[in-house]
């Protein structure tokens, strides 16, 4: 907006002391300060309210006035409730630096003009911006852009730092320009993923605001419509917007609701350009689930090897990961679902290619995904295995915002298998995947996720132990000392897990408790006889080991 513009709303009690030939300069914002030196928090164009508290004497005027000019601001509007008329030192430094200067009366508050500078600002450049906006998306239509384009529209036109985020945290697309500010960590976006997950769960409408690491965010989520929340809002995109949407007129609302709508364009395009890799998996799992021959599915990972592997010649190891999205009342399948969260999951973000995504093929049936991940860089004992997916570190990435999204009723469970070398080894490793997959699902938690390396210990057996042994097991070796415990404060179980774990050293078990060894002695004697038990003998060591792992 201009400057004449204001001079000519009466209600904002504005009069004109000096620049009538600068008045039609442009208007991007407003800032009020009393500062000396205002120039840090200035960047140019703002209109500049001040009480003249910074003005102590005639001499302060010129170099205020002078920092303002040279900070490009398009004009002063000084408040006359201070000394009651704007002093002409004030107006004469505004002359010889060609500043448009302004008085307000008594009467109208800076708070007044700033939400009328800003409202007409604001819809005046939502307005331009739309137009624009509406242009892009007649362009990623026809020639499939990118939403980087539009989210760098928001930041140079708007000032709004913009990124669209997976439902597990990972950036799909953040803003280009050079003077976008700092990245997104992925920590705060795995965080914001959580808290739009969880709005979402309600079933409230969006954007969503949030304040997390010292800035208020706004999430507009990007949702493909007419289907099932639960189909949809652990797969969906989210718009994450640094602004707190609360205050925003309409048309900024409706152009933010405008932006996901292209974004969503671009979630179809992309959704679009996994199909074959989908198909090649679903081919791969059926052919390992009938009991193909391996030259047959050898074949099939041959014609697989070039789409998931563009410019590689050799053929990969492979590693399976399955997942499983269950809802308590069973009425929604979980296998889509858990399709779109294996293909976010397993991106590698070094990965070479069009897509981040184009080296991971999933299939689903039912309430199951397969995902088929080829690893291309074996280590130099020539065992790919060591590059691989390990189930802790998927589990790191997603737990916090999954669980968020899958709120009381859903439950997400990851099996991951080791490496194979060849087409022979693909039966094992989806077998192995499956069941290191049970083994997760028999933890508790709304996220959770096991490898093959489990598969090789007791913590196999533990989960599959039923709940009525577990539970008499357990009771009869470790409820006396729960109980004498909590009569005398005696630390039986701490000493007792110490113990077991310093393999029945009493020295190494006496100096991390902080004992005396005597005191030590005296604490598992307790412990024996409590229970009948002598932790000098292996059976005994070990079954109070396997009653402390299932309590």
């Amino acid at each position: 907006m201009r400057l004449r513009v204001l001079l000519d709303t009466h209600s904002l009690g504005l009069r004109l002391l000096g620049g009538e030939d600068e008045l039609d300069r442009t208007v991007r914002g407003v800032m009020t300060t009393d500062l000396r030196d205002p120039s840090r928090y200035l960047s140019g164009g703002e209109l500049v309210l001040t009480g003249l508290a910074w003005r102590r004497e005639p001499e302060d005027s010129e170099p205020f006035v002078r920092i303002l000019a040279a900070a490009g601001v398009a004009g002063l509007a000084a408040g006359e409730a201070e000394l009651g008329s704007v002093p002409d030192d004030l107006i004469e430094a505004c002359a010889r630096h060609r500043l448009p200067l302004f008085s307000v009366v008594e009467d109208v508050s800076f708070a007044s003009i700033t939400e009328h500078v800003v409202r007409q600002v604001s819809s005046e450049r939502a307005g331009d911006l739309a137009a624009v906006v509406d242009r892009h998306r007649r362009l990623m239509t026809s020639a499939g852009g990118g939403p980087e384009v539009v989210l760098d529209l928001l930041g140079s036109d708007l000032d709004l730092r913009a990124w669209v985020l997976s439902p597990t945290g990972r950036q799909i697309a953040g803003s280009t320009l050079a003077d976008a500010g700092p990245e997104l960590s992925g920590e705060l976006a795995a965080r914001l993923a959580g808290e739009h997950l969880a709005a979402a769960r309600t079933g409230r409408r969006g954007p969503h605001r949030v304040a997390l690491g010292g800035s208020t965010f706004s999430l507009f989520p990007i949702r493909q419509e007419g289907r099932d929340l639960r189909q949809t809002v652990l797969s969906d995109w989210l718009l994450a917007v640094e602004a707190d949407a609360g205050e925003w007129p309409a048309e900024r609302l409706d152009l933010l609701h405008g932006v996901t709508q292209l974004i969503a364009v671009e979630r179809d395009r992309r959704d679009a350009s996994r199909t074959v890799r989908r198909r090649l998996a679903q081919e791969v799992l059926e052919l390992v689930q009938a009991g193909a021959p391996p030259a047959e599915i050898a074949a099939r990972l041959r014609v697989a090897a070039p789409v998931l592997l563009p410019g590689l010649g050799t053929a990969p190891h492979w590693q399976l990961v399955v997942a499983r999205v269950e809802w308590e009342d069973g009425d929604v399948p979980g296998g889509p679902v858990a399709q779109s969260l294996l293909e976010e999951m397993l991106v590698d973000p070094g990965a070479a290619g069009p897509e981040h995504s184009d080296r991971i093929a999933v299939a689903h049936t039912g309430d199951e995904a397969v995902a088929l991940v080829p690893l291309s860089v074996p280590d130099e004992s020539g065992d790919s295995s060591a590059t691989g997916l390990h189930a802790a570190e998927l589990l790191r990435l997603v737990q916090e915002p999954l669980s968020r999204g899958l709120d009381d009723d859903g439950r997400l469970t990851v099996g991951v298998s080791a490496a194979v070398h060849s087409a022979e080894g693909l039966r094992g490793a989806l077998e192995e995947a499956r069941h290191a997959r049970r083994v997760a699902a028999a933890r508790n938690g709304r996220v959770c996720a096991a490898g093959h390396e489990e598969l090789a210990s007791h913590v196999l057996l533990l989960p599959f132990v039923p709940d009525d042994v577990r539970r008499a097991f357990t009771a009869r070796l470790l409820d006396p000392l729960r109980e004498y415990d909590r009569k005398h404060r005696a630390e039986l179980i701490p000493t007792l897990e110490a113990f077991l774990d310093c393999d029945g050293s009493w020295t190494r078990c006496a100096t991390r408790l902080h004992l005396h060894v005597n005191t030590l002695r005296y604490r598992v004697g307790r412990i024996e006889q409590l229970t009948g038990r002598d932790l000098a003998r292996l059976e005994d060591k070990l079954d109070f080991f396997l009653a402390l792992r299932m309590s």
